[in-house]
This record gives structure tokens, C-alpha cells and sequence, in this order.
């Protein structure tokens, strides 16, 4: 399955059960978002992440925006406590990590906290944890501040959708113990 299919059933699951989240997302990010991003970032977008966030950029509204919170986005989504990531906010977790070696710690290259071929994609609201991609291969794997960055987690961003398409199912199944759709939202408890 494509990053655009799994993508898309994740939205059509919430579009089914979530409605009134699933109206606040924004549209897609423009060709032009990408390359200008890519431009400042200093690298070239994985093509997985390029094909997600031309399908949605889930960056907030400029009114919404917090200059004092390291990451903004939708809360609540895909779990409790943190959110996928919109080009600006994408950008901006970016430029805190990304170091001149390409690499942190300097001294550990073959097991770094962070490297710049990551690009974060999902993060709390402090960008002290959270998912990323490796634009060299498209893996998506996991770092805590203070805790083992986990390369490839998933295979893939495709792969990653589909496990929160799962969450996303085992909640309006009513198997999950902490959440629950209610009046059209994603809720947790």
C-alpha cells in the first residue's frame, strides 16, 4: 500500500467518525510550500513525506500560530499529547535539531540522538519527542530527549498510517480503554 492510500484511509476514518475533526484539517501544502521548504531545510524532501503533505500540510492557521511553543498542530491527533507535523512547524523542529556535522552527538556517528537526513513529521508540543523520516531510505523511526532515537521503526510513512488507521478502527470498535469518538471528535481520556 502507498503513503497515499494509507493516508487516505486514516482520513476516511476520521471523515466517518470524526467529522468535525476531520473538517478542521487544512488542505494540501502547494509544490511551491515544498520546494521553498526544502530550500531553507538545505535538503530534498523523501518522497513519502512530499506525497503526504501535498495531500495535507497540517499546519495551523496563522491566527492559531504560537511563536512561544516549539511545535504547533491539531491536538489530540494521532494520539494524546502529540501531532503530526505541518510544513512550518516541520521546518522549524528541523532547524532546532539539524547540526553543521550532520550528525548529534558530534562524536557518535554511527549511533547519533539526531542526524540531518531526519526530518520530523510528528512531535509533542515541546519537539522533545516524536516521529521522523530518513529522506535516505524513507524509514520512519522515534526519538525522546533523554532516551535512544529508534531507527526504522516502521518501513515506511505507508506502514506508519496504517498502524494509527488500526488505532483509528479499534476505537470506533470500541476496543480502545483511553479514547473514544464523541460529537464528531477524536476524544481522550
Amino acid at each position: 500500500m502507498s503513503v497515499a492510500e494509507s493516508w487516505s484511509r486514516v482520513m476516511g476514518l476520521l471523515r466517518e467518525h470524526a467529522p468535525a475533526d476531520h473538517a478542521d484539517l487544512p488542505g494540501p501544502a502547494s509544490e511551491r510550500m515544498l520546494a521553498a521548504a526544502e530550500e531553507r531545510m538545505g535538503i530534498a524532501l523523501h518522497g513519502d513525506l512530499r506525497t503526504w503533505l501535498s495531500q495535507n500540510s497540517l499546519d495551523l492557521p496563522d491566527e492559531d500560530f504560537d511563536d512561544d511553543v516549539m511545535c504547533c498542530g491539531f491536538d489530540g491527533f494521532p494520539d494524546e499529547g502529540s501531532f503530526f507535523l505541518g510544513v512550518r512547524a516541520m521546518e522549524r523542529l528541523y532547524a532546532n535539531r539539524a547540526t553543521s556535522v550532520g550528525f548529534d552527538p558530534p562524536d557518535q556517528p554511527d549511533d547519533p540522538f539526531w542526524r540531518n537526513e531526519w526530518i520530523p513529521f510528528l512531535s509533542d508540543r515541546d519537539g522533545w519527542s516524536g516521529k521522523f523520516v530518513d529522506v535516505r531510505d524513507g524509514r520512519v523511526g522515534s526519538w525522546f530527549v533523554g532516551g535512544p532515537t529508534v531507527t526504522g521503526e516502521y518501513a515506511s510513512m505507508a506502514e506508519y498510517f496504517d498502524s494509527v488507521a488500526r488505532t483509528l478502527t479499534r476505537i470506533a470498535a470500541g476496543s480502545s480503554p483511553v479514547s473514544t469518538f464523541a460529537d464528531g471528535r477524536l476524544v481522550w481520556s
